[in-house]
């Protein structure tokens, strides 16, 4: 199985400015997320950024980097063209590990791919795993799917699914400390697609539950196309989305072993 690992990674970040080349242990993070994605089996690893610090900063470092546009709308379209740029077959598989996750885990790079390449029936291959805590389970900002016995995806949501009729309420009213069996299971935010697919997601037209949500993985299912979950045994580890996750990050990395 060949794969190509694609990392879109812009500056314009509102909450962590200049978030991909902010420093972690003496390198930027974008070569951090380059080199734990290098240790998958992917054929090779590319950076697609609009700026060109980021792309200085992964030359200097032997990371390979592609210029694209600056106007995408979306981290999908950039990889669209980083597709173009690099001359992929409509065949072949990329993996999109974001810029600002320099503890992803290699080998659930290499499970996203698998995923994709075991199901021909999907479009899109992307990971979740078990939640054991009320709270995450509550929270908006963790995103939850729902899948079939097939462990193709049915639905991502912000909201708590599935819904435990018969026990949240009392779940809830004892703290948020309970929580349905199976457990429910939280998105984690990598995909794998076909070259083609990437392609042709910036002309698909926006789906009312992908806005509603603001889940763009949506898109996908409203379309009719479907999406295999790999479900990994633990959490991955944390990204980067505020300053106080980058001390976080940097104390993790720092730490001895």
């Amino acid at each position: 199985m060949s794969f190509t690992v694609l990392i879109p990674a812009r500056l314009a970040s509102t909450r962590l400015p200049d978030k991909p080349l902010a420093d972690i242990a003496g390198l930027p993070m974008v070569v951090h997320v380059a080199r734990r994605a290098a240790g998958s089996h992917a054929a090779q690893v590319v950076v697609a950024t609009d700026s060109a610090a980021v792309l200085d900063a992964c030359a200097q470092h032997g990371v390979r980097a592609v210029m694209t546009r600056a106007d995408h709308p979306s981290g999908s379209d950039r990889l669209a063209e980083a597709c173009d740029l690099l001359g992929l077959p409509d065949s072949a598989t990329v993996v999109n590990v974001q810029g600002d996750e320099p503890l992803m885990d290699p080998e659930l790079v290499n499970a996203v791919a698998a995923a994709l390449a075991q199901r021909a029936d999907c479009v899109m291959s992307t990971a979740a795993h078990a939640l054991h805590s009320a709270a995450e389970f509550a929270n908006p900002n963790v995103v939850k799917v729902v899948l079939d016995r097939q462990g193709t995806a049915l639905y991502f949501s912000r909201a708590p699914i599935a819904w435990w009729r018969d026990g949240m309420a009392d779940a809830w009213q004892q703290g948020l400390n309970a929580l349905p069996s199976p457990a429910p299971l939280r998105h984690v935010g990598i995909y794998g697609y076909r070259a083609g697919f990437l392609r042709q997601f910036p002309t698909l037209e926006p789906a009312p539950i992908e806005q509603t949500e603001s889940l763009e993985q949506l898109r996908v299912l409203w379309h009719g196309h479907r999406i295999a979950v790999h479900v990994t045994d633990s959490a991955p580890g944390p990204g980067v989305d505020t300053p106080e996750d980058l001390a976080r990050v940097r104390a993790l990395m720092a730490a001895p072993g």
